[in-house]
């Protein structure tokens, strides 16, 4: 009884934290998405992925403890400019990290990746941006998280998304058909990471192990029942056997989460669906004030 109680108030406390982070995100947004940051980089070349901390934390960025506000609400797709130079960014954020200082506690960080060489030792500002999205596909497939079967469904939104939206990051994930990772990985993804869009596929059927919707129901603050509609609507003139999907959409904090089919075909119909709404979808979902006209 003791263990569940703690279990509980952890995933309070860490919903709480995420969902502090995700309002501070959206208020650098509202704010016109340029934020001051001053820290000092380490030496690294294009492609290095270091973490942007304050404090006694080895090799990395050292943040100036002034700053640490601001760098606590950078998420997956933000970019770090000089000044100077703000349309020529040097770092990219790739996601959070949770790293243990010199008393042992540990604390989440920006993961930064180098988009050019940059030379490190001296403190200086940077300008933190925001002006595409991150995104993220999740396949749920036993065989192909244990290498038995070749995943083409989450590239294949990947690519879509890329062709389709000004997307900045785009990762990918394999998971077996384990509700409680993908709960957990969804949590991570929409809340302390900072993605804007999170696609699944697969999990979806009536299969004894798809329980890829419940699993997202449980990270959602609210359903967006109109893209699971259409994605019916869609998929039932193509095949009959369309009704027997249970795709969920929502949103987690400020990132859509949708779950799409297993099959590649199923996902180019379903995404396909839903790509003229995403830009306006995930706008409002940053913070866009502009009235809904009928676009």
């Amino acid at each position: 009884m003791r263990q569940c109680l703690l279990y509980f108030r952890r995933e309070i406390i860490t919903r709480v934290e995420c969902h502090i982070l995700a309002r501070m995100r959206q208020f650098l947004r509202s704010h016109g998405g340029k934020v001051e940051i001053r820290f000092t980089p380490m030496s690294c070349q294009q492609g290095e992925e270091k973490a942007l901390a304050s404090g006694d934390v080895a090799a990395v960025h050292h943040l100036d403890a002034a700053f640490c506000g601001a760098a606590a609400a950078l998420g997956a797709g933000w970019t770090l400019a000089a000044p100077e130079a703000p349309g020529e960014p040097l770092f990219r954020v790739v996601g959070r990290a949770w790293l243990e200082d010199a008393g042992g506690a540990a604390r989440s960080c920006p993961m930064l990746t180098a988009l050019k060489p940059v030379e490190g030792g001296t403190a200086r500002s940077f300008l933190a941006d925001k002006q595409s999205f991150a995104a993220a596909w999740v396949t749920l497939s036993d065989k192909g998280a244990r290498g038995a079967r070749a995943d083409e469904a989450g590239p294949l939104i990947g690519r879509m998304l890329g062709e389709a939206l000004p997307v900045a990051l785009c990762r990918g994930y394999l998971l077996p058909d384990e509700p409680a990772l993908l709960r957990a990985l969804l949590s991570d993804l929409a809340l302390h990471q900072g993605y804007d869009l999170v696609c699944t596929t697969g999990g979806t059927g009536l299969s004894p192990r798809d329980r890829t919707p419940e699993a997202t129901e449980k990270v959602l603050d609210y359903l967006v029942p109109g893209m699971a509609q259409a994605m019916m609507q869609t998929s039932l003139a193509a095949t009959a056997r369309a009704m027997l999907s249970r795709a969920v959409a929502g949103v987690a904090g400020r990132c859509l989460i949708v779950n799409l089919p297993g099959s590649p075909k199923a996902v180019r119909e379903n995404l396909s669906a839903l790509l003229p709404a995403l830009p306006h979808a995930l706008a409002k979902l940053a913070g866009d004030a502009a009235d809904c006209g009928e676009g």
